[in-house]
This record gives C-alpha cells, structure tokens and sequence, in this order.
C-alpha cells in the first residue's frame, strides 16, 4: 500500500515538474515574441494572461500563482523601464504588473471553477444518459433543453431533434385532468405526479407515470422543469386485462347463479345496473336507467316492498332481505330475492348497493315439491286406507260383537216364561253401553282423519282403568277368567284422551284374554298401577296364558302382525300409536312363571305441561 502511494505521490511530482518548467518556457517564448515584436506592456502582458489561464486548467491554484507571478516578472524584467532589470522606474508600471497578478489569479481561479462546474454537469449529465429513467429539461416556456438517452430510446427522437422542441407538442400529451390544472398544481406545490399518454415518432402511444419538480430562481421565478417519466403501459395493459378478465370472470358468475348487481344515488337518482340486472329486468343494456323503470316491472301487489324499502334506506343504514314479485308485459311473473344495504356517506352521496338473484325456478321448484309432497300424502292415505279400514273392523268390531251377544242373551231371556225382566234390561243396558262405545270409536276415528288433536284433560289412571274393565266384563266372564286389581293409591294425574286410552286398556285385556284361551287350568288376569322411579305413571296387564315366543317379541306391535289365524295383527299397533301421541310407550315380557306382562307408561299431567311450554 505505501509502495502504491509513494508511486503515485512520484508520479504527481513528475507531472508538476514537467508541468512547471514546460510552462515557464511557453511563457518565456511568449515574452520574447512580444519582445522581438516591440509589443508594448499591456499587449504583452495580455497574451501573457492568456497563456497563463489555458495553463491554469492543467493543475491546481499553486500552479496558476507560479505561473502568474512567472509572468509578472518576465513583464517587469523585458518591458518595463529599466529593461533587462527587476527595478521598476514608473509608478504606472507597477500598477499594471500588480493589475496582472491579480488580474491573472482571479481569472485563472474563475476559469478552474468554471471548468469544475462544467465537468460537474457533464458528470451528471453522463449519470441521467445511464438511467433507465426518461429524463428532460423544460424551460419556463415548455421548451426541452436537455433530453436523455432513456428518453431518446422510449420516444425515438434523437437528442438534437427533441432539443428546442415544445415538450407537450412533440409527445402530444394526453392528461387524465385538465391541462390548466395541473400546471396550477404544479406552479403551487412545485411538483406534480401523475400518468399521461405520450406518443413516440411511430405514432404508437404510451403510457407513462410522470414527475415534475419545479426550479425557480433567486427571485422565486419558475426557471425550468425536470420531468421524468417511467413507461407502465404493460403494467397498465395488463391491469387492463386483468380488471376485464375479472369483470368477465365477474358478469359469468352472475349469469350462471341469476343475480344481478345494482347501485342507487338517493340524491342525484343515478341508476347503476349489472349486465345480469338488466337480463333479469328483461331491458336492454342502452336504456336510460331510472327508479322508475323498477316500478314498471314490479308486481301491482308488491309496489309496497320497494317504496318500504326506498324509505327506510334513505335515513338508515340497515341490511334488506326482501322477496318480490316481476309482472311482465305478456303476463308472465319472476320471483326476486334482493339483498341491499344503504352506504353510510355524507348526505348528498348515500348510496343504495345490492344484489338481485332471480329464484323463480327454485319457486317453481318448490311448487313442484309441494305438488309432490301432497300426492305423495294421498298416496299414502289411499295405502294407510287399508290399515284404516283393519282398525275400525277391529275397533269397532268388539263392541260390534258384544251387542250381538247381549241381543242374543235377550232373546233367550223373553222367550222365557215368565220373561225374566231384570236380565232383560241388564242386557238392553250393555247394548246400549257398547253402542254408544262403538259410536265413540267412530268418532274418534273421524276426528283422527280430519287431523284434530286428541282430546286432553287431566284423568286419574285408576278411574280409567275402572271403566275399560267394565266395558269388558262380560268377555272376561264369558273366557271363564278372573281379574285381580292391584292399584296404587294417589297417583299423579295424566293428561290424555279418556277414549283413547280405554282403547288401549281393552286392546291389551282382550290379547290377554285370548292368550289364555287355550291354557287349561287358571285364567288369571292382574291389572297394577303404579309409579316408576322417573315420575311416570305405569300399568301393567299380567295373563297367565302361553307366553310369547323371543322372535316374537320386537314385532309384536307392528302393524298386521299376529301370531293367531282370525287375529288381524292391529290391536297392539293403534295402542302403540296412541301411547306415542300420548308420550308413552308400551312394552311386553315374558313372566318367569308363565304368561306375559304388556306394560305402559304415561308422563304426569305437570310434566306434559311443562314440555308443552
């Protein structure tokens, strides 16, 4: 390193020596031409100065002082008074020797730093030439003094043909704003930015984003203008692209799901109206848009959802969900689904922005479901008409049976002589008791068709229980069996159907009674009521007939299913139907000593409530 340094310090003093003496005998040269030419003292000492200034330029203020006072003296030795001497006789002549001098310093120190400034600008001048930035020069007039080579390859014009050129006139700037305003812009902040359309020598344009930064002079004055300009017009072109891709990804969206864009200026009434909004509308896309075009359109019947909604949208910011009908000029009607929001802006600029999809397929589709649904529920109730018409044979068919019975017993009993009168209105009576069951039965049938809620109201079990075994107390006589009660004191109180539930009871006596048909020995029936450890109310029916077979056991109250040949398999399915309403369920066991137990359950009275609440 200090090798390096003390070459180049070597070199530096061979160069100021070379240059010293080299220039000391230029100006040597100089004087003795003048002398020779008997040039008197200022012309001599002003080619003297001209020397000494192209020599300034070669070093630093240490040579051109060398050089300066060199001169000085080769003017005081040849061409001052006395000559061949440095003794100066007239006061003028020393005036002009120290006038040189310094005349020659400053000179010579002004041209150094002219020629610094000089190499300085054409430095930077090199700098701009290099950038990739399109760079030039206006003046306060519009004139372009400097151009680069950046600008020269973006615009195609040379630098000396774009030089002295009107910049706006030779690119034809287009401006996104007025002229006017920008250079106001421009003059009051003293820099603008912003894009503008340029065009080149072929006449294609280009897009360009564009800097302007003002230089005044001393007095405040615009002086010129560097303008730089970066070309973004495959940036832009390709935005370009992309927002129209978007859009059409956009109007393709909307036309595949049938929804619409709209947007309403409350206060200018400005309409905006997507390409599917007008398809939905059934308008062309060049139609002067206005509110009142939407009321055209609208359903006579549902002009007050639009102005409902126009009204509330103005002085609120709430969301809309609101469906309405489209009447058409040759009657046909769109069903629509809008969804809209009102902007929260200043007063003068509240917008209306929403979407409208077109649902009149998936209400025709609805329809057609509800078509459907409802023949399929007719189909249903012609299928279910045979069950139904199994369960009121059944249903009907015991009290049915019983009053044959007791006509039966009558008959016996006044052909007998003498008529025995008791008996006789004994039986009249239960003819008339299961009559009136029979027609119940019918009643509860038709009310079930009609779809009504069953009837009700609170019912202490045990009461009912009571009466069901007294409806049936001729069949238990008549099977030869015996029935025992077991029921519990204070139960809680249900709520049902007195009815239904006797229905119930009957159903699951009788199954026991005809269970034990084909036992010899005892036929005892036990009916218990009690309480389980949830709440519920539960009673039980315990035979002792056969038993049921385990395979047996999950099917036993599904419908049709019986295990006897003049069974119709319905009993203990309506039983288990009517518990379901009810909030109950029925079950069945084999006892461990013979028989079987079909058991029930029923919510309390305040449980039910308290559900139905």
């Amino acid at each position: 390193m200090r090798a390096i340094v003390s070459s180049h310090e070597s070199g530096s003093l061979r160069y100021l020596a070379l240059l010293w003496i080299g220039g000391c005998i230029a100006l040597g040269a100089v004087a003795a031409t003048c002398l020779l030419l008997q040039l008197g003292l200022s012309t001599a000492g002003f080619c003297l100065l001209v020397v000494i200034v192209f020599l300034s330029l070669l070093d630093s203020f240490i040579s051109s002082a060398i050089f300066s006072v060199f001169g000085a003296a080769l003017l005081n030795y040849f061409f001052t008074e006395p000559v061949y001497g440095f003794q100066i006789s007239k006061t003028q002549d020393s005036i002009s020797l120290v006038a040189f001098l310094v005349t020659s310093i400053a000179v010579t120190t002004l041209v150094r730093r002219i020629d610094r400034v000089e190499k300085t600008l054409r430095a930077q001048a090199q700098l701009l030439d290099l950038t990739h930035d399109r760079v030039f020069v206006r003046d306060k007039n519009e004139v372009i003094t400097y151009w680069n080579h950046a600008a020269q390859t973006l615009y195609g014009w040379k630098k000396e043909e774009a030089i002295g050129k009107v910049a706006d006139e030779l690119l034809n700037a287009v401006f996104s704003q007025p002229r006017e305003q920008v250079q106001q812009v421009f003059l009051r902040d003293g820099q603008w930015d912003g894009e503008v359309i340029h065009t080149r020598r072929d006449g294609t344009e280009v897009i360009v984003a564009s800097r302007w930064t003002l230089q005044r002079d001393g007095a405040g004055n615009p002086l010129a203008t560097l303008e730089t300009n970066n070309d973004i017009t495959h940036r832009k072109r390709a935005e370009e692209l992309l927002r129209k891709s978007q859009a059409q990804y956009f109007a393709e969206a909307q036309k595949l799901s049938n929804t619409g864009s709209f947007g309403w200026n409350f206060s200018s009434g400005e309409v905006f109206w997507s390409e599917q909004t007008f398809s939905i509308f059934e308008y062309d896309s060049d139609v002067a848009l206005n509110i009142e075009l939407v009321r055209q359109r609208m359903h006579p019947e549902d002009i007050r959802v639009l102005e409902e909604i126009l009204a509330q949208a103005r002085g609120s910011t709430a969301d809309f969900d609101v469906e309405h009908r489209l009447l058409f000029p040759d009657g046909r009607i769109k069903y629509l689904h809008v969804l809209a929001h009102a902007t929260n802006g200043q007063p003068n600029n509240r917008l209306l922005i929403g979407a409208v999809m077109d649902v009149t397929r998936a209400k025709q589709a609805e329809e057609q479901l509800r078509h459907a649904q409802s023949e399929l529920e007719r189909v249903s109730r012609v299928t279910a008409l045979g069950e139904l018409s199994a369960s009121i044979a059944h249903e009907v068919g015991q009290p049915l049976s019983a009053i044959v019975t007791n006509g039966e017993a009558c008959l016996r009993w006044l052909h007998r002589q003498p008529p025995n009168m008791e008996e006789i209105e004994g039986c009249v009576t239960q003819m008339t008791d299961e009559g009136n069951r029979a027609a119940r039965i019918v009643q509860r049938v038709r009310t079930l068709m009609k779809g009504a809620p069953p009837d009700r109201v609170p019912l202490a079990i045990n009461d009912v229980v009571e009466e069901a075994i007294t409806l049936i107390g001729r069949d238990i006589e008549r099977q030869r069996g015996s029935l025992t009660r077991c029921f519990a004191k204070e139960l809680p109180l249900i709520l049902g159907d007195r009815v239904q539930l006797q229905q119930v009871l009957i159903n699951v006596i009788i199954n026991g009674l005809q269970s034990m048909a084909s036992v010899n020995g005892k036929r005892e029936l036990i009916v218990q009521s009690r309480v389980d450890p949830e709440g519920n109310v539960v009673v039980a029916v315990k035979d002792s007939g056969a038993g049921i077979r385990d395979d047996n056991l999950p099917r036993l109250f599904e419908p049709f299913f019986t295990t006897r040949s003049s069974g119709m398999g319905m009993g203990l399915a309506i039983s288990s139907s009517i518990l379901e309403a009810h909030g109950g369920q029925i079950w069945a066991s084999n006892n461990p000593e013979g028989g079987a137990t079909f058991s029930f359950s029923l919510p309390p009275a305040m449980t039910q409530e308290v559900a139905r609440t």
